[in-house]
């Protein structure tokens, strides 16, 4: 069996994976692998999957599975699988950096005493403690989010699309109602028909006024143009992002302009640890293969 491990995971992954196999990162022996391991880089298009003749199991080390085409691999015969449970600290721990930030004025605090400047009476820092978190999605990165505000003393609220409830936040059971009451709106939600630019003007417009956005989700699902426009008028404090309709996103993206954004550049699953889980779940995917488990 060939393995193609296709974009950079933990440099231990290779040595755990040789035992089922020759394993390789050269892509241009796609037309032999019989699994194929990627991260968001490569994007498993109908063209791509074709060219594969060999292939019978694609890892997406990771959670959304937005770059593969599931419905031409699964006409292929092709077992998609991901790592669900693998990003969950990770990418809630970037999330909620990211709604401390915004809430202690860390970054023009920092940057003003790189300016020289002692901002101490001009900055108004916002507590956490006793303001309502919204978690939109409530997946595994969701719940980790929802413990660790429990344990910042703040209301927790979600929607998610199925309505079951949370051992962790008050499910409600629309979007809007949801929204409505929050301070911050954290997003958890693949890329989908139906979550394509979800957030939208008329959810925005159902908000709190001043409410911050956090996305570590899917770039996506929001509206980057009324998120822009919200930003600009005060209906938005300040949105929070790690994700972007492309790595690196184009130029004329709206939110790299707009007032009040935090960025980052897609590091959400990007810790040590995290890599380190993501291989063993791959390797436990491919033992499950290899041993005839139900996939």
């Amino acid at each position: 069996m060939l393995i193609l491990i296709s974009d950079a995971l933990d440099e231990s992954l290779p040595k755990k994976l040789a035992r089922f196999g020759e394993v390789t990162d050269d892509k241009s022996r796609l037309t032999e692998a019989d699994v194929v391991i990627v991260r968001s880089k490569t994007k498993c298009t109908k063209e791509w999957i074709d060219r594969a003749g060999n292939l019978k199991l694609i890892i997406r080390g990771g959670v959304g599975l937005d770059n593969v085409d599931l419905e031409h691999a699964r006409e292929k015969g092709i077992i998609v699988r991901n790592t669900p449970k693998a990003s969950g600290i990770a990418v809630a721990e970037l999330a909620f950096g990211l709604m401390l930030t915004t809430a202690s004025l860390i970054i023009p605090a920092h940057e003003g005493m790189k300016e020289g400047n002692w901002l101490k009476k001009q900055l108004k820092r916002s507590e956490l403690y006793g303001k309502t978190l919204c978690l939109v999605g409530m997946g595994n990165i969701a719940t980790e989010m929802a413990k660790r505000a429990g344990a910042f003393g703040m209301n927790v609220v979600a929607y998610r699309r199925s309505g079951r409830p949370s051992e962790y936040a008050d499910v409600r059971p629309t979007l809007e109602e949801a929204v409505k009451d929050a301070d911050y709106v954290s997003l958890h939600l693949p890329l989908t028909d139906e979550t394509r630019g979800m957030i939208d003007a008329s959810v925005i417009e159902e908000m709190k006024d001043g409410a911050t956005l956090i996305n570590t989700g899917r770039a996506g699902t929001v509206d980057a143009d009324a998120v822009k426009a919200a930003l600009e008028n005060g209906k938005l404090r300040a949105y929070a992002t790690d994700v972007w309709p492309k790595d690196p996103p184009p130029e004329d993206y709206p939110l790299l302009h707009a007032p009040s954004v935090i960025m980052t550049p897609h590091i959400g699953a990007n810790t040590k640890e995290n890599q380190l889980r993501i291989g063993d779940e791959i390797v436990s995917i491919i033992n499950e293969y290899v041993n005839g488990g139900v996939l």
